[in-house]
């Protein structure tokens, strides 16, 4: 591939690594990447990516710009509550990088849109804001083949995976078999969260999707990432693949998308 004076220019800074260079570009031009959620993990995961020069960006969120978002989800502004989150990201990062393509769906995911809205892209980066619709993005990549990003946070406390269960690794559900009850955990406006956090592990997830676009480094497809922004510690704990996993073990009990994915807003 000939890249123009113009991209050599933008991308120069990861070009000149050797681990990077002209391929390793081009493998990033060539990616597809579908962003859940343009909030608190979504916006710097999208920002970045583009930055970086991903080839197609999907972002989906059906959800329009609250004031009480702009502490956190750095994709919107003030002139811009209440517009669609995902019209008010797009400007942004259409302003950022004209190269990438952007497809923009102003919608949640749900089990009737969600697989053919996976089968359109190669990496799922999960920024979404409860259990219900993390497991049904666990369940669909794994029934995709698709590779996941899954970042979560919880005051001043992150997590970060990667899920390939297609590839012998652990899912989500070997983790957490299921959702907890409705009303067991804090939900997003009783709980609260360090704005700061979502920033980090937004740009962790952005991080983990060209690792694996490269083929770069260290996976966390079988860890699980800690991050206490507080004492400023991370930490990696072994997330082994369950033998009883009722989606991705020998004998899986969950054979399809589930009937009943009820969103909550638990974190």
């Amino acid at each position: 591939m000939q890249f123009t004076d113009s991209q050599i220019n933008r991308y120069s800074r990861q070009m000149i690594l050797s681990e990077v260079g002209g391929k390793g570009q081009k493998k990033i031009q060539d990616a597809k990447v579908l962003v859940i959620g343009a909030g608190g993990l979504g916006s710097p995961a999208a920002l970045y990516l583009v930055a970086a020069g991903i080839g197609t960006l999907g972002l989906t969120d059906g959800d329009v710009v609250d004031l009480s978002n702009l502490q956190r989800q750095i994709l919107h502004t003030t002139d811009r509550i209440g517009l669609p989150k995902v019209e008010s990201g797009g400007n942004l990062l259409a302003a950022l990088n004209p190269e990438t393509t952007l497809e923009l769906y102003p919608e949640h995911v749900s089990k009737e849109n969600i697989m053919p809205l996976f089968a359109k892209y190669d990496i799922i980066l999960d920024g979404s804001d409860n259990f219900s619709t993390r497991f049904l993005i666990n369940d669909a990549c794994f029934f995709a083949k698709k590779t996941l990003i899954s970042g979560s946070i919880f005051r001043f406390e992150g997590q970060l995976a990667t899920i390939k269960p297609h590839e012998g690794f652990p899912c989500y559900r070997c983790l957490y078999p299921e959702p907890p009850p409705a009303g067991l955990v804090p939900n997003c406006q009783e709980a609260g969260v360090l704005g700061v956090l979502a920033g980090t592990i937004g740009v962790l997830q952005a991080n983990e999707a060209i690792k694996e676009i490269l083929g770069l480094g260290e996976s966390l497809a079988n860890r699980l990432l800690l991050y206490d922004a507080l004492d400023m510690t991370f930490r990696k704990v072994g997330r082994p693949k369950a033998p009883d996993c009722p989606l991705c073990g020998p004998h899986p009990t969950i054979t399809e998308l589930g009937e009943d994915y009820e969103v909550s807003c638990s974190l």
